[in-house]
């Protein structure tokens, strides 16, 4: 039997991928949404530019799982955001921002720990990061970075 699950093909590939992986509490749910919804910048004037699945086929996916799925399509790099348990229960509401970089496709360690790995975020980060990624201004690594540095471990933009 094979379990794999067909990986989210049918978006816009500059939208940033955000996967539910928990479905145990709808108005949780309904919050991490409306968050991700919310204009973001400076004057709070960008849109939100995301790609949002919602299907039970990814209830309970770990990052390892999530990667392996990927990994499975030679097309797909880049990030994915997860909203899993920790999302639904948090507060402030964070998502999981994994890179979709697999060790295989480092040439070393110290690459695969530069722009590998996952780290968590808050929904107007998901967007600066996005809009980061899709033009090269920044990579995976500068928002790990950021995530270190605050004390919770969470990337919370750079611009306020």
């Amino acid at each position: 039997m094979n379990d794999r699950i067909e990986w989210p093909a049918e978006h816009d590939m500059d939208a940033a991928l955000i996967i539910r992986t928990d479905f145990h509490d709808e108005q949780a749910w309904s919050a991490v949404k409306a968050s991700l919804m919310t204009t973001w910048g400076e004057d709070d004037d960008v849109e939100p530019y995301v790609h949002i699945v919602d299907d039970p086929r990814w209830t309970g996916f770990t990052p390892a799982r999530a990667l392996s799925e990927a990994s499975a399509h030679a097309e797909i790099r880049g990030v994915v955001y997860l909203a899993d348990s920790a999302s639904m229960r948090g507060t402030p509401v964070t998502l999981l921002a994994l890179s979709l970089l697999t060790r295989k496709q480092c040439e070393d360690d110290e690459e695969f720990e530069a722009y590998g790995g996952d780290f968590r975020v808050v929904p107007c980060g998901v967007h600066e990061m996005n809009a980061n990624l899709m033009i090269a201004n920044l990579d995976f690594g500068d928002f790990a970075e950021a995530a270190r540095a605050d004390p919770e471990g969470v990337f919370r933009g750079f611009t306020g």
